[in-house]
């Protein structure tokens, strides 16, 4: 049986809990801090990182790897297409999504969610990078209904999980949500994938952490 570490509160975790879910594979979940410098976690994640899951083969870290391990070992049903070219591009979204968009707006998530401060500097430099970024994921992503066109992915994964934290944050410190300001309109794919019992039980056991002390 896989254990999935980590915590709800983490985007990446939730990315990788959704697939696990969508494929219908029996896991545990062990809550690990985001960042722990405990030997016994950088044994399993050498960075302190999360989400990073426990095989029967051993453990294993980076959501994205988890995300190809599970597709491999859990083939049924597949979130990435069996044609080669097309489950390119389905990663090449996946890495847009995570590297481009995500990565770039978490400098934001410090004032945006923890009460912190962002320099003014700091927000001109990553509305700059997010406008441009935001533009050439507009380029590529279907939204037919899907990211990736008319087949739920893995890009749908990263993007439920994730999208919404760029949208909030580019509007909570740069007073718009950038998304939206590019004409990306994510939020009727967000509801959709939010009908799916896989992501209603991720966002239920995401608020459940929240709310407890």
């Amino acid at each position: 049986m896989l254990t999935l570490c980590g915590s709800p509160i983490s985007n990446y975790y939730n990315k990788v809990k959704l697939a696990l879910l969508e494929k219908g594979v029996v896991f545990t979940e062990e809550l690990v801090p985001v960042m722990s410098e405990s030997e016994a976690v950088l044994v399993d994640s050498p960075l302190g990182k999360i989400p990073y899951i426990r095989t029967p083969q051993g453990c294993l870290c980076e959501s994205q790897a988890i995300m190809e391990y599970i597709d491999s070992a859990y083939p049924n049903p597949p979130l990435l297409p069996t044609d080669q070219f097309a489950a390119a591009k389905v990663r090449e979204l996946v890495i847009f999504i995570d590297l481009y968009l995500e990565l770039v707006a978490r400098e934001l998530y410090k004032q945006a969610f923890f009460g912190g401060s962002v320099s003014e500097m700091d927000q001109l430099r990553v509305r700059k990078l997010l406008v441009k970024n935001i533009a050439a994921f507009k380029r590529l992503a279907k939204f037919a209904p899907y990211v990736a066109g008319d087949t739920f992915t893995q890009a749908d994964c990263a993007a439920f999980a994730s999208l919404p934290l760029v949208g909030m944050a580019t509007k909570a410190v740069l007073g718009e949500d950038l998304l939206i300001a590019a004409g990306l309109d994510y939020k009727p794919f967000i509801k959709l994938i939010g009908e799916r019992p896989s992501a209603q039980k991720v966002v239920a056991d995401r608020k459940a952490s929240q709310l407890k002390p």
